[in-house]
């Protein structure tokens, strides 16, 4: 069973390495990790797709580390994919690590690689690696000399990497909107679809910062909403539904009472509220033969109702009353090129960092394409979109 003290990936600053191969980035990422995370082999092209590893990283806190495949991998089959897996892994990146061997010095694709790495405005540390292999090697202005062999430069590299984790200022999914002694209701319904055992990634999230507010949380399945409303002494602060209950819990909480959903919450925590919402205006546009995109960042085994394949496009099909395309996009399976969609409804995000996430929706936007994500189109389809976004109406109309 997952539980509340568990970071999730999505949560985690990404740290990523990348280099040609047998420059030691899966040597050099183990003896900074302390422990053996990615396979290492004097053959080249031992790393095929990217390994990904949890640790803590102090005073940072909860980081990813990212293994990637070699960026010169020649091989006439595989080698082309191998590179693009590897700097895909840049779309999700937020400090980037460029390892270079001292044995052979920079090539081309590490030029190529540091340019693209710096065009996306992601602090790069490059490491001069192996440096007790080629002595008298000296790294460029800036490099930072190591040797995974011999533990050389990685106490340097730990601490440059703590300096250059990007410092913003802190976002929370719902404890900025409430105050110590709030009582918030969480509705999280118990169907097919719910994991066994477990809540899902967002409640479990949502529900943490409510009681790092200082706030009271009650969670009920929406059958027992009613009576547990009528059950407490006051109401309450906010209600919390999952958005796919909205028809039902819209109808049982008073008016009064502030209402919105977890995955409108995930929008305005890894994403963009106001511009998400703009997103979900191109609802009234679309017309006959439009291709709009569905798309989710995790996999999960797909239910006879499932929410991404079935009942959004039921919904959506109803509400515009045209024949409209469906396509899908799953994990990290997100399409590069969107210009032929009319809309695209992404999930909450709470798989993706945000810079990821945030990326998905720019190229979105850059190819002329609105997004929204599930817990806007479905207030909206419900009607009730101006309700669910007024704890936080000043955002959404920024």
């Amino acid at each position: 069973m997952s539980t509340l003290n568990e970071t999730p990936r999505g949560e985690r600053i990404h740290i990523a390495f990348f280099g040609c191969r047998n420059a030691g980035k899966s040597s050099l990422l183990n003896a900074f990790a302390g422990q053996e995370v990615a396979i290492v082999s004097p053959v080249k092209g031992t790393t095929t797709d990217p390994v990904y590893k949890a640790m803590e990283l102090q005073p940072v806190g909860p980081v990813e580390l990212i293994d990637t495949p070699g960026l010169d991998d020649e091989d006439p089959a595989l080698g082309g994919m191998r590179v693009r897996r590897a700097l895909e892994v840049l779309d999700k990146t937020d400090v980037a690590v460029l390892v270079v061997s001292a044995e052979t010095g920079v090539c081309a694709a590490d030029e190529e690689a540091l340019a693209r790495i710096r065009a996306k405005g992601i602090p790069c540390l490059c490491v001069l690696n192996k440096c007790d292999l080629a002595s008298g090697a000296t790294p460029p202005d800036g490099w930072l000399a190591c040797s995974a062999k011999t533990g050389e430069g990685i106490p340097a590299l730990a601490g440059r990497l703590v300096a250059a984790v990007p410092v913003g200022e802190e976002r929370r999914i719902v404890g900025d909107l409430l105050k110590p002694g709030d009582l918030v209701v969480l509705v999280t319904p118990i169907d097919s679809a719910a994991p066994k055992g477990r809540l899902i990634l967002p409640q479990q999230e949502t529900l943490r910062d409510v009681l790092d507010s200082g706030a009271y949380a009650l969670v009920v399945k929406e059958t027992e909403l009613e009576s547990a409303l009528r059950s407490l002494a006051r109401p309450p602060s906010l209600v919390i539904t999952d958005s796919q209950a909205f028809a039902v819990v819209s109808r049982i909480v008073p008016v009064t009472v502030p209402l919105t959903s977890f995955s409108i919450l995930f929008a305005r925590y890894k994403g963009d509220l106001a511009m998400l919402m703009a997103g979900a205006k191109a609802v009234a546009a679309l017309k006959d033969g439009d291709r709009v995109l569905v798309a989710e960042g995790c996999t999960h085994h797909r239910q006879e109702d499932d929410i991404g394949t079935v009942k959004i496009p039921r919904l959506l099909a109803a509400k515009t009353g045209k024949r409209l395309v469906f396509e899908h996009a799953r994990g990290m399976g997100y399409p590069r090129d969107l210009g032929g969609f009319a809309l695209i409804v992404h999930c909450g995000g709470c798989m993706l960092n945000r810079r990821e996430f945030c990326r998905r929706v720019a190229e979105g936007r850059a190819a002329g394409v609105p997004v929204t994500n599930y817990g806007i189109l479905l207030a909206l389809l419900n009607g009730i979109l101006p309700r669910c976004i007024e704890p936080f109406h000043l955002e959404a109309e920024r």
